[in-house]
């Protein structure tokens, strides 16, 4: 499991039909060594601090794997690395395999999953299709969200390493399809809330469950 590529962007104003709208989902891979902090990577910097960035979506990870996926989907796509708004690109983390709570060395930082991808209108701003959205959603490759437990630093070819944690098994791609499933198992509802889980998906499942327990 490595880091591929390392991608950052500033905040950027967009024009669109229906005004301006500022972004740093446009990133561009770099070279060296890079710093990361509690809050991003070095030379990153998140817009929307209410629904992307602080401690929980500190850094984004995407796999590459999925990139050819992608091309094949949109052939006419140019798709550098960071098309998808990652921080990180890796090779050898896919959704199925990595967990809520799992912790990962990268470089000489420790990063901990805590949360699936939910796609917004940017993604579709960035690749100029309305329909970008839906087909991200619909394709269950979100890619995952890290907080960072321990700063450092890591570059382009980095090892990622697993650190054993105690917390309870369930992947990235195993939530996507418990948020998707109109009547999910409430017993992984609850495996879920045991996890690191963090932002709106645990108050998304936390509602799911009172449901659950109080059907009306």
């Amino acid at each position: 499991m490595t880091v591929v590529s390392i991608n950052v962007g500033k905040p950027a104003r967009v024009p669109t039909a229906n005004g301006d709208v500022l972004t740093s989902i446009f990133k561009t891979p770099v070279t060296g060594t890079r710093r990361v902090d509690r809050l991003n990577i070095e030379g990153d910097q998140q817009s929307d601090l209410r629904v992307h960035g602080g401690i929980h979506k500190a850094v984004y990870v995407y796999p590459s794997e999925h990139y050819e996926y992608w091309r094949e989907q949109l052939p006419d796509e140019t798709m550098p690395w960071g098309m998808f708004g990652e921080n990180l690109t890796t090779t050898g983390l896919i959704e199925s395999d990595v967990c809520i709570g799992d912790r990962l060395r990268v470089g000489s930082a420790v990063l901990q999953v805590t949360q699936p991808r939910m796609p917004c209108f940017k993604l579709a701003l960035r690749f100029g299709r309305p329909d970008m959205v839906k087909r991200f959603w619909k394709s269950g490759r979100s890619g995952f969200y890290v907080s960072v437990i321990e700063e450092g630093v890591l570059e382009p070819g980095s090892t990622i390493e697993r650190i054993p944690t105690t917390e309870p098994l369930i992947t990235v791609a195993e939530l996507v399809r418990l948020y998707r499933d109109p009547d999910p198992p409430r017993e992984r509802i609850l495996t879920a809330l045991e996890t690191s889980l963090a932002g709106s998906w645990k108050t998304e499942f936390r509602e799911r469950l009172a449901l659950l327990n109080n059907p009306t």
